[in-house]
């Protein structure tokens, strides 16, 4: 089942809160707020601007395979530069490709003008789409017992 949905509907949904970060934050105290938050990702903002995202992935390959004290290292040391981006008019299916062939899990949303509106993860992704087959199956269902609206 493809969706043409744009993940606009997602971020109405969900809302546009994002948890950020400073660069020069420690690792420790970015992992803290995370934690806190219950999130995955915190995208790392510097004089108002995106200039990358934190995430747990970041922690594990880049801090705890590689042995590096948290405490002592700064998210700017650690943190994905550039992260990939999309725009509101992607659609669902779209974003899910993006997350599947460049195996990201989180994508900012932002608009023409460079601002940013929100974040989506691969999560809000799969909730979103099983959400609608739930809905489609509901209805062939109803179709199917005769109860479906004429």
């Amino acid at each position: 089942m493809e969706t043409k949905t744009p993940v606009s509907a997602i971020l109405d949904h969900k809302g546009p809160s994002v948890h950020n970060i400073q660069p020069d934050a420690s690792v420790l105290d970015a992992v803290h707020l995370m934690n806190e938050k219950k999130v995955g990702s915190l995208l790392v903002i510097e004089n108002g601007k995106s200039i990358g995202i934190f995430t747990e992935r970041d922690v594990l390959v880049r801090i705890v395979d590689a042995r590096r004290d948290p405490a002592a290292t700064t998210v700017r040391d650690v943190m994905t530069a550039n992260p990939i981006v999309i725009k509101p008019s992607v659609t669902i299916e779209e974003a899910m490709r993006i997350v599947t062939e460049k195996r990201r899990r989180h994508l900012p949303v932002i608009n023409e003008a460079g601002e940013l509106l929100g974040l989506i993860s691969i999560g809000d992704l799969m909730r979103w789409i099983v959400r609608e087959q739930d809905t489609y199956v509901d209805h062939l269902l109803d179709y199917i017992h005769g109860r479906y609206p004429g």
